[in-house]
């Protein structure tokens, strides 16, 4: 458990704006401290051309100007950062908001402005002149610093510019959430809950009368599942010799009270086992790419769905989209989805977990954007494309069928959606090319 909820941790501190800002600003509170006692023990000892060399006066009016400069330039790098959030949420989909808050380029630019900030107060508290009361203090090393500071700032500002204005661009979004499909790809596939055995050997060893005999723990909130703690769901059905079946997966919406995981046999169903049960499974708010593969392809559809939209017609966006979608779904054509029924060391079924397949990732991938498409030539002809691409992964026949049913929708949908027969003739062909990869696949599964 303490991996996935370290991940969860972890997911959860990457989307704030306010982590990497807070931790690089208590690291330089203490690089402030460090540098005065340095200057206070007098082992600074500054003598070259770049070191401040100065009075206190001086000191004051360089820290104070570095102060304020910094303190307005982070609310103008703030205010530019809202606009561009605003800008993804109008223009790409809310959900994609998320991609944005875990942009750490843009927390370490703010990180920067608020550190330099706050290590000039801190140093410039400390300046006395002679008339002030105090004995004269200047601490040349922790100015120095300072101004050190303020000149990785600048540099910061200028990576903040260009960053700023890429970050909003339609190529970088979906490459950075195709991204994120590879990693969620390397991460679940092939993903192991105890010990699989191939599908279809297993099946008799579920007792006949489970669903007579389970009991449901209930689920004690609402929210989406975001993880599953695996390993602590085996742990659990192995301590108390149980049979686990779950009711849901990651991704879906979950309601309170409704049934979560079915035990057998129910009559160990108590407080102490709900709440085991229920503490391995992480709801949130919203849907997570954790251990959901099927969130970063819904939130590639979105963005090809709202670039067909008639408001904003752009199908180039919604090309590059079905590109992604259709590399992807390639490096998910060569795995092996893992089985539903999971056996511990002792060879004994524990668990049963329905997790996403194949054919549910083809549709949530080109159903909606083939239904928007038909009366685009190009979006269309592209989508073929696609899985004539996906097919020369697979010799997989079950994979095989279900490219050929998306094919043929596809193939159907721009003959009544697209009203040039030159058009529906190009799609033919292409059509045709799916059809052929898809024989070719077998003829050389059969060679084999």
């Amino acid at each position: 458990m303490k991996n996935v909820k370290l991940g969860k941790l972890w997911d959860t501190l990457h989307s704030s704006y306010w982590f990497i800002p807070s931790t690089m600003a208590i690291l330089t509170t203490a690089l402030a401290f460090i540098m005065l006692m340095l200057d206070r023990t007098g082992k600074a000892g500054l003598s070259y051309w770049w070191s401040y060399t100065g009075g206190a006066d001086g000191a004051r009016s360089v820290l104070g100007a570095v102060a304020g400069s910094m303190i307005s330039v982070a609310a103008t790098a703030f205010s530019i950062t809202i606009v561009a959030l605003q800008l993804a949420a109008s223009n790409f989909g809310p959900r994609l908001l998320r991609n944005f808050m875990q942009d750490t380029g843009n927390q370490v630019v703010l990180g920067t402005f608020i550190s330099t900030f706050i290590y000039c107060l801190l140093i410039l508290r400390t300046i006395h002149g002679e008339g002030d009361g105090y004995s004269q203090f200047v601490p040349q090393l922790s100015v120095t610093c300072g101004i050190l500071l303020a000149i990785i700032s600048i540099g910061v500002l200028i990576y903040f510019i260009d960053h700023a204005s890429t970050i909003i661009q339609a190529s970088h979004i979906i490459e950075n959430v195709s991204d994120d499909l590879d990693k969620a790809i390397d991460r679940l596939f092939p993903q192991k809950i105890g010990r699989s055995i191939p599908l279809g050997q297993e099946v008799a060893e579920i007792p006949d009368n489970f669903d007579l005999v389970a009991s449901p723990v209930i689920v004690n909130k609402n929210g989406y599942i975001q993880a599953i703690d695996d390993e602590e769901l085996m742990k659990i059905a192995r301590k108390n010799n149980l049979l686990l079946r779950v009711e849901s997966r990651p991704g879906k919406f979950i309601v309170k009270d409704s049934h979560l995981v079915m035990v057998f046999p129910g009559k160990f169903v108590n407080k102490k086992l709900t709440k085991q049960i229920n503490d391995c499974f992480i709801l949130g708010k919203e849907r997570s790419e954790q251990q959901d593969i099927e969130f970063p392809i819904d939130q590639l559809v979105e963005i090809a769905l709202r670039a067909l939209s008639p408001g904003i017609n752009d199908p180039f966006t919604a090309i590059r989209c079905v590109d992604r979608l259709g590399a992807g779904l390639s490096r998910l054509a060569q795995k092996d989805f893992p089985s539903p029924y999971r056996y511990d060391k002792d060879h004994k079924l524990r668990a049963i977990a329905f997790g996403v397949t194949f054919e549910g990732l083809v549709d949530s991938a080109f159903n909606g954007i083939r239904q928007y498409a038909r009366s685009d030539t190009s979006v269309t002809i592209r989508l073929l494309e696609a899985i004539e691409n996906i097919a020369t992964y697979t010799n997989n026949p079950k994979y095989q069928v279900v490219l050929q049913r998306h094919a043929e929708m596809i193939l159907r949908g721009s003959q009544d959606g697209l009203p040039e027969e030159l058009d529906r003739q190009d799609v033919q062909k292409q059509y045709d090319n799916v059809i052929q990869a898809l024989r070719n696949q077998t003829l050389a599964e059969r060679k084999k």
